[in-house]
């Protein structure tokens, strides 16, 4: 059983990094969004327990930088996986059948819209509205790198590489 001290000390080291973050930024209230960009970029997403501790460094309530981080589609209250695929569902994308991508991969990653990130944290599939390249419908995200005119074939090709690459490292 962990001692309160332990428990303290744990807490501290976990959020040394936003610690960091904030002192960079002078604890200012006016660059909240960009706090917020850079602790998701350590975390990955932003916990409850990270808002709150945010909040209280800054001097708002938790409800402000809820609000601001529920506001913008970039930030997640969930965590996500290392490999984040993101279709596009625009207008271009759609009637060039970019549903057939996403069920491709929700069944290869036995994945769904309910459950859209894999219990290992290696794969998470997003839908988005516009990835605004719609000259390369359908088009997909992975992490950062754009895929355009994909295939559900080309689309598992990527995870049977990401796969390999990591069997291999």
């Amino acid at each position: 059983m962990q001692s309160t001290m332990e428990k303290t000390l744990a807490a501290k080291n976990r959020l040394a990094e936003v610690n960091r973050i904030l002192e960079k930024n002078n604890y200012s209230e006016s660059r909240l969004i960009p706090i917020l960009q850079e602790v998701q970029e350590v975390y990955k997403y932003l916990s409850k327990e990270i808002i709150s501790y945010v909040a209280t460094a800054i001097g708002v309530p938790p409800s402000r930088v809820y609000g601001v981080a529920t506001f913008y589609a970039h930030f997640a209250l969930t965590p996500k996986g290392k490999y984040v695929f993101r279709l596009c569902d625009g207008t271009a994308c759609h009637v060039k059948k970019s549903h057939s991508i996403l069920n491709a991969l929700y069944e290869r990653l036995n994945l769904s819209p309910e459950k859209n990130t894999s219990d290992d944290l290696r794969y998470t599939i997003e839908t988005v509205s516009c990835l605004g390249a719609c000259g390369l419908a359908p088009v997909m995200l992975m992490n950062d790198e754009v895929h355009g005119q994909v295939t559900p074939e080309q689309a598992l090709a990527i995870v049977d590489r990401l796969e390999d690459a990591e069997k291999n490292a």
